[in-house]
């Protein structure tokens, strides 16, 4: 890269381990800093101490329309780490499974048959969805002051249909009550996920730890001349004669060029130890305006198989998804143990909740779908509240949502609520690193472009995006 001499990164999750690859293949000598003792920021696992397993801190799942963070799974050599499935079970009490998988047709009906099929929904609550679902065929609508619950109201979709479809995929996909919701990101969560293209909706879950998976990226960026410094907190950051200095409480570090790969919260924190103008004041301004919304996760470890699948949706249940770890991780295989791991998103009522309540409901809610719990033997378990796992993707808060370009020359912002055109998600954050790393390569004057483009449409979908 003409004139790139150095760049430091601060934040070492997805957003960082993207602009920092990105930049160190494109010839920079980067310098990456977590305070963490790993990377992956909040997508990580750690040795939980109360069970002595290692456990990731929430299920993270992408799909195939995740481009720019498949993109760099394929820089990271991970492809191989990351377990793929285009059929979603959905369980609920009393009634037979619903499996929806792509049949024989052209997107956008490549699942129409199985959902036509699916015992959860009767006729009003297909016709109710189909006909929600052919809204989006054309494109995304604008984002306006209207949430997704009012939207789903005012087009006719009825309570079970709500409940059963709408729900448990928007709030699982956005981590937020459907009251608080964009539509416009409502939109793009269901056309991709259903309408783009078989492949587009498949589900892709790591079948290692998060740091693990993440962890390559150490390897990947010392192999290119650059540096990654763990458990290194900022202390500020100074303009130089030619590029910024960074402080932490042990060593400073100097390049051309900064990258702030940071969440919101971290980004409002480290203000007051950035130089002060104007535009800092409107980014601070519109920092306040974010807000989080918490994931609880469930980990069970039984004394034997309590199920055959590898996932399933759980509807009409506090519980919204299971996955079977025994079977998603080849560590956990070949034992007649069993572990699942249950997820909760938009958990804001289970935030004060004991871990002990939140364990038997969890097992209560279990057997009404799994037999073998009541006759099995819970061995440990353990129950993590990432409180700020998400931010909230409200409507119109796109209007306040920066570009990679800073108050500071030199400086460029990453992170998943930076304005990516993705809501707060894995590949939020992964393009987001590539935006800021392709912002900071044309203020050099370099034409590189790093932004993966977004998978296109397949079968009829191609003429329903061209019209």
């Amino acid at each position: 890269m003409p004139g790139a001499k150095s760049v430091t990164v601060i934040g070492g999750g997805l957003a960082g381990i993207s602009a920092a690859c990105a930049l160190a293949d494109a010839g920079c000598r980067v310098q990456l800093l977590e305070r963490r003792p790993y990377l992956g920021g909040r997508a990580s696992s750690y040795e939980h101490p109360g069970t002595g397993e290692v456990i990731d801190n929430c299920q993270h799942v992408l799909i195939g329309c995740c481009t720019a963070l498949i993109d760099l799974y394929r820089r990271l050599d991970a492809t191989d780490s990351i377990r793929w499935y285009d059929r979603f079970t959905f369980l609920a009490p009393g009634t037979k499974p619903t499996v929806i998988a792509p049949g024989s047709l052209p997107a956008p009906f490549h699942s129409s048959l199985s959902f036509l099929r699916a015992p959860a929904f009767s006729i009003a609550d297909k016709l109710a969805i189909a006909s929600g679902l052919s809204m989006f065929l054309r494109g995304l609508p604008p984002d306006t002051p209207e949430d997704f619950a009012h939207w789903l109201r005012r087009h006719g979709q009825t309570r079970r249909a709500i409940d059963r479809f709408w729900k448990p995929v928007l709030v699982s996909a956005l981590n937020e009550d459907l009251d608080r919701i964009s539509v416009h990101y409502a939109a793009k969560v269901f056309r991709e996920s259903f309408l783009l293209s078989p492949q587009a909706g498949r589900m892709g879950i790591p079948a290692v730890p998060l740091s693990q998976l993440y962890g390559r990226a150490i390897d990947y960026l010392r192999a290119r001349n650059s540096e990654v410094c763990l458990r290194t907190s900022i202390t500020g950051i100074a303009p130089t004669g030619s590029g910024w200095l960074v402080s932490s409480s042990d060593r400073s570090f100097t390049s051309d060029a900064v990258i702030l790969a940071l969440s919101f919260e971290a980004m409002a924190a480290l203000l007051p130890a950035m130089p002060h103008n104007a535009a800092s004041e409107e980014l601070a301004a519109h920092l306040a305006q974010f807000e989080h919304s918490p994931i609880t996760g469930i980990h069970l470890w039984f004394d034997r198989e309590i199920t055959t699948l590898d996932h399933a949706v759980l509807l009409d249940t506090t519980i919204q998804w299971m996955f079977n770890k025994s079977r998603l991780q080849p560590a956990h295989r070949g034992s007649e143990a069993s572990y699942l791991e249950l997820v909760v998103s938009a958990s804001k009522s289970l935030v004060s909740v004991s871990r002990q309540q939140i364990v038997d409901l969890a097992m209560r809610e279990l057997t009404w779908f799994f037999p073998a719990v009541a006759s099995a033997s819970l061995l440990k378990s353990a129950v993590v509240k990432e409180v700020r796992a998400t931010y909230s993707i409200r409507p119109e808060l796109d209007r306040i949502r920066p570009s990679p370009a800073s108050p500071w020359p030199g400086i460029f912002l990453a992170g998943d609520w930076t304005a990516t055109g993705w809501p707060a998600t894995m590949e939020g954050a992964a393009r987001s690193g590539y935006d800021a790393a392709e912002a900071l390569s044309r203020s050099l004057g370099d034409p590189r472009h790093f932004t993966i483009p977004e998978l296109p449409p397949t079968g009829l979908m191609r003429l329903f995006s061209a019209s």
